[in-house]
C-alpha cells in the first residue's frame, strides 16, 4: 500500500499529481491546509494540530478525516507521528510531501534524518519535493536511481564514513570507495547512461536525485 503523508513544509505545483496516486493521504498537522488547497481530503489528519485552525479540523472531520490529535508536549514531530501512523496501517511505501523548506530549518533536517531511522527500514520511505527525491541506502545495500540520463545524484553519508561505494552509470565512478562523513566528495554525480545504481558496503547513504540537466557546482 502507498501512503502519502503531507507535512506543512514547502511544496511543489507537480507535488499534487503523487497525492492524486496514494491508496493512503495523511495530513501530518499544516499539511491538511496546502491538502484541501489542492483539492485532497485526507484521510487522517495526525499531530498536535497546534498549526490548523479548529474550523478546518471540524470540517475535515464533517467530511470523513479520522483526527488523531496527539499532545503539544511530545517526544516526536508531527511528520514522524503521521509516517508512524502510515506503517501501522499497513503501508509499504511512503511519500513525504512538505517535508523540505519552509521557516523551520531544524525540521527540515529532522524530516531529513528521520529517513535513516531503523523503525523504517522495513518500508520504502522517501521524501519528494517537485523533481528532487531522497531516499536513503543503507549497508551493505543496493539502490537502482531513478533519474533519467543528466538528472543530478548526491550521496551523503550521515550516520559515519559510507565504505565500499560503488557506482554503476554515473558519470564520476566511484569503485569500492569511501566517502567520509561531513565531506562533499559525493555532491552532484550526474546520470550518465541507463539502470543507474549505488552499492555501500557500510555506513547510511542519503541519496538525492534531482531531475534536471541545469545548475552548477555549490
Amino acid at each position: 500500500m502507498r501512503a502519502v503523508v503531507v507535512a506543512d513544509g514547502a511544496t511543489a505545483t507537480a507535488d499534487a499529481s503523487v497525492v492524486s496516486a496514494a491508496d493512503l493521504v495523511i495530513a501530518a498537522d499544516g499539511g491538511a491546509r496546502w491538502l484541501v488547497a489542492t483539492g485532497h481530503v485526507p484521510a487522517l489528519l495526525v499531530g498536535d494540530l497546534d498549526s490548523v485552525d479548529a474550523a478546518l479540523v471540524d470540517r475535515l472531520a464533517g467530511q470523513g478525516t479520522a483526527v488523531i490529535r496527539h499532545p503539544v508536549d511530545k517526544d516526536a514531530s508531527d511528520t514522524e507521528l503521521a509516517i508512524d501512523e502510515a506503517l501501522r496501517r499497513g503501508a509499504d511505501e511512503v511519500v513525504v510531501l512538505g517535508a523540505l523548506g519552509g521557516p523551520r530549518l531544524d525540521h527540515e533536517l529532522a524530516n531529513l534524518l528521520l529517513l535513516a531511522d531503523a523503525d523504517l527500514a522495513s518500508a520504502a520511505v522517501r521524501i519528494v519535493h517537485g523533481p528532487t527525491t531522497v531516499r536513503v541506502l543503507r549497508g551493505p545495500g543496493v539502490l537502482e536511481l531513478e533519474g533519467a540520463p543528466g538528472s543530478y545524484v548526491t550521496l551523503l553519508p550521515i550516520d559515519r564514513d559510507a565504505t565500499g561505494v560503488t557506482t554503476t552509470a554515473l558519470r564520476y565512478p566511484l569503485s569500492g570507495e569511501t566517502l567520509r562523513l561531513g565531506r562533499s566528495r559525493g555532491l552532484s554525480n550526474v546520470v550518465a547512461g541507463p539502470r543507474p545504481r549505488v552499492e555501500a558496503a557500510t555506513g547510511t547513504l542519503l541519496v538525492v536525485e534531482t531531475e534536471t540537466t541545469d545548475g552548477g557546482d555549490g
